[in-house]
């Protein structure tokens, strides 16, 4: 499959993470309909990647096959190559069943699971060492929002689990901000205006020396063109929408014509 590690920041990448959801048999039917689209539809400027559950994990890397374009990824790994860590995942174990990516600090994984800012910085760490992609999510409370430390919430989040990080280890790294009261069944959408100063603010910091800055949270069919227009915006981690098939599709052509528009015209968006 691609080598996650050679991308640069000149895409938009546009994934789906579906959570605990998704048996074997639903897990190969969506990914042979995505593997056909994909082998047959363009999709310029633009880099998918999928985020299955554990269990689907070699279901996908095999129904996707060894040259697809369309990255594979798991919702969490563990710090440690091997030892007592009952119920954990590796990232080498990780790598070994096909994964590229590993998604690290998702709101959920800090609330229910005890992440923490320190688990963060490890994960991060482990999963550059083992090549892989790490697909940081930052994110703050309708709380900390209402009373105006959303940037330095963020940035604190970003900062703490990018420690020490060399340049190069840096450019290999995706940072998802995903506010937490924007996420979920029950989040309300971001307007626009409340997303340029976060992305702003994280662009000052990290816009050119991480692979993307990407946005997640009640993305769908409807607004993800306008969000793919705010300034610094590289890429959407979609929940929801992308469930089924026909909605990822959707956005991953939405995302084409973005990327084809503002690519004969930097200012379009």
């Amino acid at each position: 499959m691609t080598d996650a590690g050679a991308f640069g920041a000149d895409r938009l990448w546009i994934g789906t993470s579906w959570k605990m959801n998704k048996g074997l048999d639903e897990s190969h039917r969506y990914i042979r309909g995505l593997r056909d689209y994909v082998q047959s539809t363009p999709l310029p400027g633009v880099q998918p990647f999928i985020i299955p559950s554990f269990t689907a994990v070699t279901t996908v890397r095999e129904e996707l096959g060894a040259d697809s374009p369309v990255l594979l990824g798991v919702q969490n790994a563990h710090w440690e190559d091997e030892g007592a860590w009952t119920g954990e995942v590796s990232v080498a174990q990780a790598k070994d069943a096909g994964a590229q990516l590993v998604e690290i600090g998702h709101s959920e994984r800090r609330e229910h699971f005890g992440e923490t800012v320190e688990t963060t910085r490890r994960k991060v760490a482990a999963t550059l060492a083992h090549g892989l992609m790490p697909l940081l999510c930052i994110g703050e409370s309708a709380e900390t929002k209402q009373a105006g430390g959303s940037s330095r919430f963020i940035l604190d989040q970003a900062a703490g689990a990018l420690d020490g990080l060399a340049d190069e280890q840096l450019r290999r790294v995706l940072i998802a901000y995903e506010p937490i009261w924007a996420i979920g069944e029950h989040g309300r959408p971001a307007t626009v205006e409340e997303l340029r100063r976060p992305f702003a603010d994280l662009a000052r910091e990290y816009g050119g020396r991480t692979s993307g800055l990407l946005y997640g949270g009640s993305v769908n069919l409807d607004n993800a063109q306008e969000l793919l227009g705010i300034e610094h915006v590289t890429g959407l981690f979609i929940g929801r929408a992308a469930w089924q098939l026909p909605g990822y599709l959707r956005i991953l052509e939405i995302a084409a014509a973005h990327a084809t528009v503002t690519a004969a015209d930097p200012h379009a968006s």
